[in-house]
């Protein structure tokens, strides 16, 4: 896949057409059977994907203006139905820009590639099913409908983070960790979930009296 620019988005091919109108994507919005609260929980027999292993990021296009809608009705899905741990992150590129208004500069964050999202997941029937039937969605980056994960310089182009490397570390759910570094360094917790893509660990914290849930990496972790 060649390094993503603002032109070769704009001609890079994808399984739905890119020139719709206003009236177009209102009727097809409206036309969506499926979106984030109402995915079907089974995926059509007639199509099998060729599975991940591990999560990459893939490309989705959006009609403009849907980017974080969609956004917010992926990760709604992925709560609803519990695919933390295949579907990692969404995000929509965003750049910082200088704008100067009535002589006044103004820096203002705007989208890096309108009408592209993208998604970190573990490419599965249940992950591209998802993602394909969320309204607004018009499909995947990519040859047909078969996905293409970015290049590691693709990613560094669009602010996405490389890990440096996979931590393994020997915890399971239900372990007594020590949070040895980092903000919560001293405290002690049980280990509620544990997300090997995003290499970290869920416990509960005492927040104001409140115990409330917080992520802590793997490498601000040890095993008691």
């Amino acid at each position: 896949m060649s390094e993503i620019n603002e032109e070769a988005v704009d001609n890079v091919e994808v399984d739905n057409t890119d020139a719709v109108n206003a009236d177009a994507v209102n009727a097809e919005a409206e036309n969506v059977s499926e979106n984030a609260e109402t995915v079907e929980k089974t995926t059509p027999t007639s199509f099998k994907q060729v599975e991940d292993t591990e999560p990459h990021w893939y490309v989705v296009h959006t009609y403009s203006g849907y980017e974080n809608k969609v956004k917010a009705d992926i990760e709604k899905t992925i709560e609803n139905r519990k695919l933390q741990g295949q579907m990692l992150e969404v995000m929509v590129p965003l750049q910082d820009v200088v704008e100067t208004k009535n002589g006044v500069k103004k820096t203002v964050s705007k989208k890096m590639f309108p009408g592209y999202v993208l998604v970190h997941m573990i490419k599965n029937d249940v992950t591209w099913y998802v993602v394909r039937n969320t309204r607004g969605v018009t499909g995947f980056v990519g040859p047909g409908s078969e996905p293409v994960p970015l290049t590691e310089a693709e990613m560094k182009k669009l602010g996405v983070k490389i890990p440096n490397q996979v931590i393994d570390i020997d915890v399971e759910l239900g372990d007594y960790i020590k949070v040895v570094s980092g903000a919560w360094e001293g405290t002690d917790g049980k280990i509620k979930d544990i997300n090997a893509g995003k290499q970290t660990v869920t416990i509960d914290v005492d927040i104001f009296g409140r115990t409330t849930s917080v992520e802590i990496s793997l490498t601000d972790i040890e095993k008691l």
